[in-house]
This record gives C-alpha cells, structure tokens and sequence, in this order.
C-alpha cells in the first residue's frame, strides 16, 4: 500500500521480535511483566499485517548477550552497521549497557533510565524514524506525547500499571531533553505559571503528562477504565485519576485486553507432560495431574479435585490472605473428597502457607512450591480450577490461561477479572470460571463452593463444559484480537487505513 503510515512503538521491554525486522532481533528479549508480552505481540502481528512498524528500546547488551568486547573487528563493524538499518531502535547509553533486570529497585536509577531512554528516543530515534504515529508505554515514556504534540504528531499512550514518578523540569533538562519547547503540555504537581519558576520549583507527573499530552489512552481491560475514573482504587495517583477522567469524558480512552503468550497451548506446549486438545482432555488432564501430585509430594490420585493459584504471592493485590484466612478449614471441610491446592509462586506470603501445611500436617495435600515455568505450565495442565482473588486487577493473564488449558478460574469480581470470566451456566453452555464479589474469605469460599458443586456433575456434563471453555478461550484471548483492537485505535487517529486488511481480517473485532 503506497504511503502506508509509519508507526513508532516505544517501550522499554519487549519478550520477542518478527526475524524480518532487522539481524539482530533474536537477541531482543528485556522482560519485567505484561507489558513486554504485549509489545511483542503488537509489534508482530503488526509486521505480518504489512504495516511500517518501528520499535525504540534501551540497549540493554548484557540482557541481549550482545557483549562488544568479544566482538572481533568485522563482528563489531557489522553489528555496528547493521542496527541501524532496521526497524528496530535502540537508545545506546552506557546506562543502559551493563543493567541485568529491566528495572531497578532505586527510584533514582529508574529515573534516570527513564530520562536518557527518552532523551534518545526524542533527539535521535524520533527524527531518523519521522513517524506518523507514536505509541507509548507507562510512565517511562511520560514525556514524549508532549513533544510529539508539539511537533504535530497523534500519540497513543497506554497504561499497563498506574505507577508515576515526579521529576524536576531542571533534571529532564540536564539530562539533555530541551523541554522548554514542550513544557507548557506536562502536567505539574502544582500551576504552572511561567517557565523559570517551573523549572525549578514545580515537579513534573511523569505518568499524568503522557496522558495529559496524548491523543488517545489506553488502559488493560475495559473495567479497570473505569474503576480508575470512578476512583475506585485510593492507590491511584489523583493527578492519573483527574486525566485518565478528562480523556474517557472526551472520548479519547478506551481498555484493550491483554492476552497470553501462543506457547500457552496444551496441545503443543512441551513443558507438560501429556499434551491435550478440547476432545481429550479429560484423560490428558488426568494424567498431568499424576505427574504434579509425584513431582510435588502430594497424594497421587487422578480423581482429587486440584485448585491452583500460579500468581505472585503479594497481600497488596493478588489476594493472597483470603486463602491462607479459609486454607486449613477448606481442606479439612472437603477432606472426603481429597481436594489438593497447590500454589506455584514466590512472595512474602508463602511463609504464611507453609507454616498451615506444617502446622495441619497438609504436606499430601497442599503444596508451596517456588516458581518455576515448567511446574506451572504443569500445574495449568493438571489443575481443574485456577485460584485469582485481586483485590484489583488492570487485566490478568493466568485467568485467560487457566481457561485454555481447562482449568476453571475462581476468580473476584474486579478489573480484567470482570472482562475475562463469566459465571459457569450448564444449562444455558455459557461462562467459563466463578465469580466472587464480597471481598473476604467468606467471598471466596463462596465462588469454591459453587466450582466444588461443578466438580460433582456428571462426567459428560463436566467434560462438555469443560470443552466448550477451552474452544472459546483459545479463539477469544489471541494476540490477533488485541492487535486488531490497536489498529483500530491507529486507523481513527490517522484517519486513514493502516494496512491492507487481509481476507477475515476486521480492525476493532474480536
């Protein structure tokens, strides 16, 4: 298609990379959580539609094992020569160059990556790439929607988690970033009056200026959307709140659900033990569940129902405390039937959990195992319904997961969470989990009860269900839909097509 929109994605984590994009994309992998999932599927699906898709990242070499030193001379001239002719950017500064996690646990230092990967993203990747469209990502790109807005240029920000930062107008300038240009479209902790005393005495909201400066947001689900503008959630900034609120009344903001990595398949994942697909599941799961009972000590027995909880085990959000408030009375309660929990997670709660196996002497019917990615690809085959009480929560994956390898989630009411499971009905053959809305143990226990009473169904009511979810699911939570519903968002900024719509393909469906 002649004149086809250039779109810049900018982001500081990314999992993977489509080969066609440049030599170097194999070793492009810089992952924290969801968002580095969520670019990589954006950026693919993208490039295998034809679009004229860039991407910016930080260099981060030591995580790319790309180390120069090793390099002899015609390997670093072709990896100096080559890089920058592809459609993949990356900010080069030292800072950048040694880092072994994609963040750090110094507010400072994030900061201050935060700053030089915009500051290259502004001054050297932006004018050699001249796009139409940018696309940014969580406070770390705070800044570049108010210089893109000032040079003309629609930007769409996405909010995957509601952290900010502040900085000083002064450090964003120190760092090499000519604000002054742009700084009437950031978004100050207090008035901003005039240039001088800003820049000195009036913090900058990293996260509220790129939704302030934006043409369009984006949060992570629908729900969480709303939540947020509602002012549900006190551990929202207000300043988020207040412009997140001014761009949903506007009709710029929208939510767009996340969605599983593909490799989260059970008919073709290598990790589990006994592939399956919706129509033999049932002797698949079985004999997954064998498997984790005898890796992880439990009472091997195909026919125990098997709750899972694959998350981080953090009180603050994921909910945690709900089931360590009800886990030594739902075991002994449903002792007859030899229910089993197993938990594949890290956290400060696990603490928590081992001392009630200990304490009740649960070790064959409770498990506390660290995480590791084969055990829980495992434990998502073996399971039969999948642990998720959030307090909150902006989408969520291991629900979406849990569904397509036919494990139920039980999941509360909130968020991605409200986007992604619906109330099991057999009799009408919709839902896929258990919902809870009392945020409490008894709430909980509630949403176990009615998976416990799917669980005694017959054999070919649960097996047809059980089926029908996993079909659904797999066709729902795709990286095709997201990316479609992103190219929709592109075309109506743009106002013209973005690509050429393959046969079936439909921007904005899913």
């Amino acid at each position: 298609m002649p004149n086809r929109p250039r779109i810049l994605i900018v982001t500081p984590e990314i999992t993977y990379l489509p080969d066609g994009m440049g030599n170097a994309t194999n070793h492009m992998r810089a992952k924290a959580g969801g968002l580095a999932d969520v670019s990589a599927s954006l950026v693919s699906a993208l490039f295998e539609l034809g679009a004229d898709v860039h991407v910016a990242l930080p260099h981060y070499r030591r995580m790319f094992n790309i180390d120069v030193g090793r390099l002899i001379n015609e390997e670093l001239r072709i990896y100096k020569r080559v890089l920058p002719d592809s459609r993949i950017h990356l900010a080069e500064d030292r800072i950048f160059y040694y880092q072994s996690e994609v963040y750090s646990s110094s507010s400072d230092t994030s900061r201050k990556l935060a700053l030089v990967f915009q500051r290259e993203v502004i001054n050297n990747i932006i004018p050699k790439v001249n796009p139409d469209l940018i696309h940014c990502n969580d406070w770390m790109t705070g800044l570049i929607p108010a210089m893109a807005r000032r040079h003309g240029i629609p930007s769409l920000m996405t909010i995957h988690n509601i952290h900010t930062q502040e900085v000083g107008l002064d450090q964003v300038e120190d760092t090499g970033i000519d604000a002054a240009e742009f700084w009437q479209d950031l978004f100050y902790k207090w008035y901003a009056g005039d240039y001088e005393t800003t820049r000195w005495s009036n913090p900058v909201d990293l996260l509220a200026s790129g939704i302030f400066a934006s043409h369009f947001v984006n949060t992570v689900s629908p729900t969480f959307l709303y939540e947020v503008c509602d002012g549900q959630h006190a551990f929202v900034p207000p300043s988020v709140r207040s412009e997140m609120a001014q761009k949903m009344m506007s009709g710029c903001a929208s939510g767009i659900l996340n969605a599983p990595d593909p490799s989260f398949d059970p008919a073709t994942d290598e990790l589990i033990h006994c592939p399956f697909d919706p129509d033999t599941h049932v002797e698949g799961k079985r004999k997954n569940k064998v498997r984790l009972q005898e890796r992880l000590g439990l009472a091997q027995n195909p026919d125990a129902p098997m709750f899972f909880w694959p998350s981080r085990l953090d009180p603050v959000q994921k909910g945690c405390q709900l089931v360590a408030e009800i886990l030594a009375s739902l075991v002994s309660h449903y002792g007859d039937e030899n229910l089993q929990v197993v938990f594949v997670a890290t956290g400060p709660y696990q603490i928590w959990f081992r001392g009630i196996v200990n304490e009740h002497g649960f070790h064959d019917r409770v498990a506390v195992y660290n995480f590791d990615e084969e055990t829980s690809h495992l434990a998502y085959a073996a399971s039969d319904f999948m642990l998720m009480p959030s307090r909150f929560e902006p989408c969520g994956l291991p629900q979406m997961v849990s569904a397509i390898y036919g494990s139920l989630p039980i999941a509360h009411d909130t968020g991605g969470l409200h986007d992604t499971v619906n109330m099991l009905d057999t009799a009408q053959g919709t839902g896929n989990g258990f919902l809870f809305e009392t945020y409490d143990g008894n709430g909980l226990w509630w949403a176990i009860e009615r998976a416990m009473n799917f669980y005694r169904l017959p054999t070919d009511v649960k097996e047809a269900q059980i089926s029908r979810v996993m079909r659904e699911s797999a066709e729902r939570f795709t990286h095709a839909n997201t990316a479609r519903e992103y190219i929709d968002i592109y075309e109506r900024m743009l106002e013209r097509p973005l690509v050429d719509h393959k046969p079936g393909f439909v921007a904005g469906t899913v």
